[in-house]
């Protein structure tokens, strides 16, 4: 705390005389790197210090991170959700070359099940690092790359092993995707579309509960078989031939009293068309709960919507969601198990 907040000089003065423990040097000895790194332009010596004391990319200034040997330092030690994070950056300073031990590493880790449920990868940070690396350039900035074919392969084979590491909630869901042509749509703030989101969420269902029931809806509700074994092409496959028609967010609570299905939480996907039809989903919610006797929840996420309101505010078992990042998937889980 000290270092943080006076810096260096003062942890040296404070410390000088004292008879410290092994763990206080240690600590030292650690701290003395994370300030030596700050103020040398030795490459050799920035990469002595990453490996002695295991600093990590933020430990270094920007003229470090051009350096490709510094990057293969940083690597030995990086975390998996780093590694997926700067997979570009990697590749385009020859860090990554194909065929060397270093992709190799890369490659190893990603389809590593234990590094996988260790480092708590959910199958969407997967997915958002594979499709930025494909895409061969930085979601923002000038950064270009030439995806390397070994990790595209690595990166396919940990999204489907990443679904091993989610505990399930133990609840009934009932997941209903918008299948409009507006879902090819881009989700704020990612680069997935709003339908490869959709598709994912219900392979995350279908694959870690076992009561649960998938559906895609327009004007009409058709269920929509989704099983563990079936790829994200083939989900998305499947929902490309529902009919289209206008939404009506209230349908999947509808059709689920009509035809007695028991839900303990219901997530309705869609784009920005949020527009209700005859029954608004917060009362048709209501009318299901008194109906089934079930404390049901309603989430209504809309991927491509900047706002829009669906929920009841004074009802804590109903949530609106706009827009995506990798973090929703833990929000929604949060909220099913009452933790939010």
């Amino acid at each position: 705390m000290k270092y943080v907040m006076k810096g260096w000089k003062e942890v040296q003065e404070a410390y000088k005389d004292n008879k410290l423990s092994a763990e206080t040097e240690k600590l030292l000895k650690y701290l003395e790197a994370v300030e030596k790194v700050k103020h040398t332009k030795d490459e050799l010596e920035v990469i002595h210090l990453i490996e002695e004391y295991n600093l990590v990319r933020e430990h270094l200034l920007t003229n470090h991170l051009k350096s490709k040997d510094v990057w293969k330092a940083l690597l030995q030690e990086m975390p998996l959700k780093a590694i997926l994070r700067n997979l570009g950056k990697m590749t385009a300073n020859s860090a990554l070359e194909p065929g060397s031990p270093e992709v190799t590493i890369v490659c190893e880790r990603l389809r590593n099940e234990k590094l996988l449920k260790k480092a708590q990868i959910h199958p969407f940070h997967i997915l958002v690092a594979l499709e930025n690396y494909k895409g061969g350039r930085g979601y923002r900035g000038k950064l270009c790359w030439q995806p390397n074919k070994d990790i595209l392969e690595a990166l396919d084979a940990s999204f489907y092993k990443s679904f091993l590491t989610i505990e399930p909630t133990e609840r009934r869901f009932l997941i209903a995707v918008d299948v409009s042509d507006s879902m090819s749509q881009k989700v704020l703030g990612s680069v997935l579309n709003a339908s490869t989101v959709a598709a994912a969420m219900c392979m995350v269902v279908a694959r870690t509960e076992k009561d649960s029931h998938i559906a895609a809806f327009s004007h009409e509700l058709i269920p929509c078989s989704v099983t563990e074994d079936m790829t994200l092409p083939q989900v998305l496959q499947k929902m490309s031939e529902i009919p289209v028609g206008p939404i009506d967010c209230s349908l999947p609570v509808l059709w689920a009293q009509r035809n007695g299905v028991a839900a303990d939480v219901f997530i309705v996907f869609t784009d920005n068309e949020t527009v209700a039809g005859d029954t608004h989903p917060a009362a048709a919610l209501r009318t299901y709960r008194e109906a089934m006797g079930i404390p049901s929840k309603l989430i209504v996420w809309g991927m491509t919507s900047s706002s829009f309101t669906i929920a009841d505010p004074d009802d804590r078992g109903m949530l609106d969601i706009c827009g995506f990042d990798t973090g929703a998937p833990d929000v929604i889980r949060n909220f099913t198990l009452d933790l939010i």
